[in-house]
């Protein structure tokens, strides 16, 4: 049997700098400055870990109490440094529930999100939907029927905000195990197959027939803030976010740069996109410039930009089923009816990414010129001049 206790409170106290060994694997460690910290060395699955146990405030005694009882653990076969840490946050559970934990899983992947999520999407679903019935809980506890129970009432009717809501906790649970917290990765997948498959049939955005767009921009008559912003919004086949928040130093000459963050469906926000603008299309920039405020050409009347819903309510109004974001499907429909752009070349016009990743990897146009003429030609169609089928010369 190994000695044991071979050091005295009295040693303890006036010890010089070193280690010295109290046995059984205890030792007291003193530094030059005074200082000192109990190590208790033990042997784990053939691997020599050292703990420590405390520093000069624990006693001689206290640290041979302690140290036993870390040894017992030890040789029942479990790592006593992973039942501590486990211990310590049983005892402050309030640090891992689901509310901290998705916060911390949020700040971490800022960086990977457009304007580092400063838009508020990334939580949306689980600020909505998820925290107000599961962020107090420990994310140790939670397991698929939770999440089952508090998706259930939106798995249906907003399949869409469930399915954000159900990929979001997955990122969160694997943070957290990355973390060293014990959870249940599979608790989504499990959660989804109890949900089953959602009933729900998706329903596209109402849109005008492309040849009915020009009938409505001749109606976009007055100078007003929405009429030329949904002006601009039919000429350039943009999506609302990126025109309410268009900056005056964004637009150099024919061409406007949207910066890559801006852009839906481009990873990481790397790729700016440009959008050449037709005659018409400058001409509502040039009408909106007196508007402009703090650099936005379409501000709101109190501050920032004009809602996404302004628009919207204007369309609404007037007894209209179509709604903004559709001008994207009326423009896409006519590229394929009246043009003869290639299938890229038509993804491209509408900011899609298109194409594998591998096919994308090697391509270096944007295609600019090509869409230059396209765009010309859809302000021809949209400010009433006569549809005609666009050829196109050297996009093979």
């Amino acid at each position: 049997m190994r000695a044991r206790n071979r050091l005295s409170a009295a040693f303890v106290k006036r010890a010089p700098a070193g280690k010295w060994c109290d046995g059984a694997g205890l030792w007291l460690v003193k530094r030059d400055d005074g200082g000192a910290q109990w190590v208790l060395r033990y042997t784990l699955h053939g691997r020599r870990r050292e703990m420590g146990l405390g520093g000069s405030d624990v006693s001689l005694a206290e640290a041979r109490r302690i140290a036993e009882r870390w040894r017992a653990v030890a040789a029942a076969g479990r790592d006593p440094m992973k039942e501590r840490d486990a211990e310590i946050r049983a005892a402050r559970r309030e640090d891992i529930t689901l509310a901290v934990l998705t916060a911390d899983a949020f700040e971490a992947r800022k960086a990977e999100l457009k304007g580092d999520g400063k838009a508020g999407r990334w939580m949306s679903p689980l600020e909505v939907h998820v925290l107000p019935k599961l962020g107090r809980v420990p994310i140790t506890d939670i397991d698929q029927r939770d999440i089952r129970d508090c998706l259930a009432p939106i798995w249906h009717t907003k399949p869409e905000a469930a399915r954000k809501a159900l990929n979001r906790l997955g990122i969160v649970l694997k943070h957290a195990a990355a973390l060293g917290i014990e959870v249940d990765l599979q608790a989504p997948d499990k959660a989804r197959a109890l949900l089953g498959k959602s009933r729900h049939e998706p329903k596209h955005i109402p849109a005008l027939h492309w040849r009915d767009v020009p009938a409505f921009y001749a109606s976009l008559a007055e100078p007003t803030l929405t009429h030329l912003a949904l002006r601009l919004l039919i000429l350039t086949g943009v999506r609302s976010a990126p025109l309410r928040f268009l900056r005056l130093e964004q637009i150099d000459g024919g061409v406007w740069t949207i910066p890559g963050e801006a852009m839906k469906g481009r990873k990481g926000g790397t790729a700016d996109f440009r959008v050449p603008l037709a005659p018409e299309a400058l001409r509502c920039i040039d009408l909106a410039r007196p508007h402009a405020r703090d650099g936005f050409l379409f501000p709101s009347q109190r501050r920032g930009v004009i809602s996404d819903a302004t628009m919207s309510r204007l369309m609404e109004r007037r007894g209209m089923e179509a709604r903004p974001h559709g001008f994207r499907s009326s423009l896409r429909d006519w590229l394929a009816e009246c043009t003869d752009a290639p299938h890229e070349l038509a993804e491209t016009v509408l900011g899609h990414v298109a194409g594998s990743k591998v096919v994308t990897s090697y391509r270096r146009t944007d295609f600019l010129e090509q869409r230059r003429v396209l765009m010309a030609r859809w302000a021809d169609h949209v400010t009433g001049a006569a549809g005609k089928v666009v050829k196109l010369v050297g996009t093979g």
